[in-house]
């Protein structure tokens, strides 16, 4: 058989654009398959601009805490094209698909599809359907790739449960540059009768959704009136009509993390399933991981760091993105002082100005890089002209290792640095495959 990456290599050719929001070519594929989107276990559907992931990793590991299974369906991948598909494991955490598996689900689906165009992402969703539905679990985690109205992942027809995280400027070229209507596309996942639990949003944001929840006829359950969480005296506070629950901090680091994990025990709770009791959600609040959100690395490249210094990764590549991580940073300087270095490289189609600028008067130093995975990123010297223009003193290097060898032989005294390697995810799947670390 094949293996799994020679398919994928070839599925990319089979649809000229690599994003086409459209439901026609997957609805055609999915119903050509047998509707396995009609045959799965209660779904929870995510959407936003960022957060989305690691919202869904809260869910999945108080799920998993409470001895549920899960399937689970993300994207984009770090390293492996695999970690979009995890499988549930009753009684245990779930897995990744393993390549002969996936191999074989993609066959069919190739097959089936008959060389018609389709957009890589929706046959590989596809695929996922066929894989979660031949396969039991109690529930399905689903995130949507980019949007949500036109998303592959909307052919669901009625989740158990919708969330929209917030909306914020990301994917121009797809979504537009205005706030509302970006909006409008994440509000394309409600569904009649389906309650929607809605993160934090900026006023425009959320007028849209709430006039789509409405004339959709989809109750709301919002962050700041129907549910809240705070953090208090190291612990985290979350509240809803049912009451207060006192838990521990997430595991993930920074302040917004307590907002996802929010969103997380406010769909849990809407859902109601007796199994998933507080004492799940607080074991899931210590055990979950999602790698590339201020991950703190050891490993090879810690090693070719300064000694004694700090290595954090983070995947976020938008305006709103970089204002959390840069917020953490600031945090974690104010707790314990250190120079702060950045290790930067981003894609052409995001908006570098505004997530650098974030760091201007926080940073005090950044190194831009290339990635080798990535067709189109800034080069080198055109990412360290636009950190020059927000007021960043910045050196342009060919790669990531180059950054951490160039940090490594400078003189840091008693004090060495603090290195957040950021601006894009392909980044961080490059820094954890090089780190030997990746997501299992």
């Amino acid at each position: 058989m094949e293996s799994s990456r020679v398919i994928l290599e070839r599925l990319l050719s089979l649809h000229p654009r690599k994003i086409d929001l459209s439901l026609g070519r997957i609805e055609r594929l999915l119903a050509a398959l047998g509707h396995p989107e009609r045959r799965l276990a209660p779904l929870v559907h995510v959407a936003g601009t960022n957060g989305k992931g690691s919202t869904v990793a809260f869910l999945r590991a108080m799920l998993e805490a409470a001895g549920l299974g899960a399937h689970v369906y993300t994207s984009p991948h770090l390293v492996r094209f695999h970690e979009r598909i995890r499988l549930a494991d009753r009684g245990g955490p779930g897995v990744l698909v393993t390549d002969d598996l996936l191999a074989e689900t993609l066959i069919r689906c190739e097959a089936v599809n008959a060389g018609e165009p389709i957009t890589f992402f929706e046959i590989t969703t596809a695929a996922a359907f066929e894989l979660f539905a031949a396969r039991p679990a109690d529930y399905v985690l689903l995130e949507v790739g980019l949007g949500g109205r036109l998303d592959a992942t909307n052919v669901v027809a009625r989740p158990a449960v919708s969330i929209v995280t917030s909306v914020s400027h990301d994917h121009a070229g797809f979504l537009g540059d205005e706030l509302a209507g970006i909006a409008f596309e994440k509000a394309g996942i409600l569904k009649s009768g389906v309650t929607a639990v809605i993160g934090r949003q900026a006023d425009e944001a959320m007028a849209v959704i709430e006039r789509e929840a409405a004339r959709r006829g989809a109750p709301l359950l919002v962050w700041g009136e129907d549910f809240m969480a705070h953090e208090e005296r190291g612990r985290m506070v979350y509240q809803d009509e049912r009451g207060l629950i006192d838990l521990p901090l997430p595991r993930l680091y920074g302040r917004h993390q307590i907002e996802n994990a929010a969103l997380a025990i406010a769909a849990l709770r809407r859902i109601a399933d007796p199994r998933v009791t507080d004492a799940a959600i607080e074991t899931g609040l210590a055990d979950v991981v999602w790698p590339g959100r201020l991950q703190r690395l050891t490993g090879k490249l810690a090693s070719i760091a300064p000694k004694g210094a700090e290595l954090w990764l983070d995947g976020g590549h938008n305006p709103d993105g970089g204002r959390v991580v840069a917020a953490t940073m600031a945090e974690l300087e104010e707790r314990v002082p250190r120079p702060l270095v950045l290790v930067v490289g981003m894609l052409t189609s995001k908006a570098a100005d505004g997530f650098l600028e974030n760091f201007e008067g926080l940073a005090t130093r950044v190194f831009t890089v290339g990635m080798a995975e990535a067709d189109a990123a800034y080069s080198p010297g055109e990412l360290a002209g636009i950190a020059r223009s927000v007021g960043l003193d910045t050196v342009p290097l060919p790669r990531l290792r180059d950054a951490l060898a160039a940090i490594a032989v400078e003189d840091w005294g008693d004090m060495p640095p603090r290195i957040l390697v950021c601006g894009s995810l392909y980044l961080a799947g490059e820094a954890l495959a090089e780190n030997g670390t990746p997501p299992e």
